[in-house]
């Protein structure tokens, strides 16, 4: 088995479809349907992998919009912070249902998707999020509304509403109050509505999560209420899929043994410091490495590793988890070289499906 030159992106096969089974176990108990979140993860090269369990796609903009109608089919549905005037008749030739974000764009736009599905997105002015960047319920979020007289303004224009405001949730009792505070308080909106989308960031595919409750709630709150439940899971339809696969470049002992990899979080794996985060390095023995980038930022650092033998120059090391939020985030500073993009087959063989070159580097720019 070949592996790629790194730095790689490696998606296996076999770990995603473990995810998949989750989602598919969940539509089938629950009667929800699943839609892959693309602001998470877009590599469409396994969408046909995926398309079997799942129900469709969601997007956060025209251009995701047009990815998951032309590449994944199914249902589309189209949501956007705001559309820009010149973008909403392309949007709504893709989309099954679109989204709007204020009662304002479905005022001006509302007209134009007549033909299709329209929602509006509810804030319930709460969520999961333990960061503030994230947080959809932050002070004067922008994202949703949540004031009744607003949301009773719309329903004659909506049929549907979506609610996101869960982020890595892994605790189904948290998710449980907090969607029977939004079935007392919007419950009389609820009640006239076909369709509820409840967003992503429900981490039903971790390990240990009671996927069953989860699944005998959601039937209970579509039974009540009378509407078809989507969920839009991102992270959980691909976690732990994906290896980000980097080779030690040099050694340097400053009082700290460090290992520099070809690779940089900052344009690989931004997130994780966007966040503050650590990459999920192995840690298995006593010999102890800090594993830093190779760009010029100072703090373009993956985290501290252990191994069970002295790293040596060309090692291989494997970045684990790193589908979500990285290909969809990678970027060029430095100019340091993209990873390609390969896949893993359920019978080990493993192929390249994209690789990045100087090209693409220099057409990115002007």
């Amino acid at each position: 088995m070949t592996h790629p030159q790194t730095p790689c992106y490696l998606i296996d096969k076999s770990l995603l479809r473990g995810n998949m089974e989750k989602v598919a176990r969940l539509r089938e108990r629950s009667g929800a349907k699943a839609l892959l979140a693309l602001k998470c993860f877009a590599t469409w090269s396994v969408f046909d992998f995926m398309r079997d369990y799942m129900d469709g796609t969601t997007s956060s903009s025209l251009f995701e919009l047009r990815l998951g109608h032309e590449e994944f089919g199914k249902e589309t549905h189209a949501y956007s912070v705001a559309w820009a005037d010149h973008e909403i008749d392309e949007a709504v030739s893709y989309a099954d249902k679109i989204i709007f974000n204020s009662l304002g764009q479905l005022d001006r736009f509302g007209d134009k998707a007549a033909g299709i599905t329209r929602g509006l997105r509810l804030n319930p002015r709460f969520s999961t999020s333990g960061f503030d960047l994230a947080d959809p319920a932050r002070p004067f979020s922008r994202l949703g509304e949540w004031d009744i007289a607003r949301l009773d303004a719309a329903m004659d224009r909506i049929s549907g509403v979506m609610i996101h405001y869960n982020c890595e949730n892994g605790d189904f009792d948290l998710f449980d109050h907090q969607l029977t505070r939004i079935e007392t308080e919007f419950g009389d909106i609820l009640q006239k509505l076909d369709w509820v989308s409840l967003g992503g960031g429900i981490h039903f595919t971790g390990e240990g999560y009671p996927l069953d409750r989860l699944a005998d709630r959601l039937a209970a709150f579509s039974q009540k209420h009378g509407v078809q439940v989507y969920l839009e899971p991102g992270e959980a339809s691909i976690t732990k899929s994906t290896t980000l696969q980097v080779s030690v470049l040099d050694l340097i002992d400053n009082g700290k043994q460090v290992a520099i990899v070809d690779s940089s979080i900052e344009a690989h794996m931004l997130d994780l410091l966007i966040y503050r985060e650590t990459a999920k390095l192995p840690q298995d023995g006593s010999h102890e490495y800090q594993i830093a980038g190779k760009t010029c930022l100072a703090g373009d650092i993956f985290g501290d590793a252990r191994f069970a033998q002295p790293l040596r120059i060309g090692d291989r090391i494997s970045i684990a988890d790193a589908a979500g939020y990285t290909m969809v985030k990678k970027n060029w500073f430095n100019g340091v070289a993209m990873p390609s993009i390969a896949i893993r087959e359920e019978d080990g063989s493993i192929r390249t499906v994209r690789s990045f070159s100087y090209d693409d580097y220099k057409s990115s720019l002007s």
